[in-house]
């Protein structure tokens, strides 16, 4: 059983990688907006403190704008709740990742197939927000490929270059799917299974899938599906 999970914030490319692509923006934009505000009253107060009283008298220095035991409290609970947000963020994030093995049973004949599935490492549900393909067939240029597109037009570009849907692969359209921590046993929702031609004449199978997670972040992981299947180390099963 081949097992690929990776992450960390690294450049958008296809490869086999997590990264945070979108925050917030009430719950991580707001809480900093304030906290900035706040810290800026602060240093106008200081400045006004410093200030001899003939001065103060005296536009813009007579110009208060608080307190400064009020601004005191509210900058020591702008600062917890920016502290906090970051904390529960890192406890809900989402750690994806796939696995696949060669078995049989999604497609007709009962003939070998590559299965993938997907799975959520994380503690917390998250939320399929996008899910893309992009198709490389083999023998074209280095690193040319199609582009990403839904499942039926990843199964459109397989059709015309001759692979069979339901012969030699088949794809699972996600959308709005929940993705339940997977637990110690790494359950997966399968996300494809694809036959040895396939995997003869498909270079490459990039998968994109991007999810929200409690606090409203958004992670974006892209993924090889072919990725280990034409490793000698495998066992296939006898056709």
């Amino acid at each position: 059983m081949t097992d690929f999970r990776g992450d960390g914030p690294v450049p958008v490319r296809d490869g086999d990688t997590q990264r945070r692509v979108r925050r917030s923006p009430l719950l991580y934009t707001a809480p900093i907006v304030l906290l900035a505000v706040l810290t800026a009253v602060l240093g106008w107060e200081i400045v006004r403190a410093n200030m001899s009283e003939a001065a103060r008298t005296q536009w813009p220095w007579r110009l208060q704008l608080l307190d400064m035991e009020p601004l005191g409290s509210l900058l020591a609970v702008a600062a917890g709740a920016v502290l906090a947000r970051a904390q529960y963020a890192r406890t809900v994030r989402p750690y994806l990742g796939w696995r696949a093995d060669w078995t049989t049973g999604q497609l007709r004949g009962g003939a070998p197939e590559w299965r993938v599935g997907l799975l959520n490492g994380g503690s917390h549900t998250a939320v399929i927000e996008d899910y893309a393909c992009r198709v490389v067939l083999r023998g074209g240029p280095p690193g040319a490929g199609g582009p990403w597109t839904d499942v039926q037009g990843a199964a459109a570009a397989l059709t015309a270059a001759g692979l069979i849907v339901g012969e030699d692969f088949q794809l699972v359209q996600m959308g709005n799917f929940p993705l339940v921590p997977a637990g110690g046993g790494y359950e997966t929702a399968t996300v494809g299974a694809f036959s040895r031609r396939f995997v003869d004449e498909v270079e490459a199978l990039y998968l994109r899938v991007r999810v929200a997670d409690a606090v409203g972040d958004s992670h974006e992981r892209i993924m090889d599906a072919l990725k280990g299947a034409r490793s000698a180390a495998y066992r296939r099963p006898a056709a």
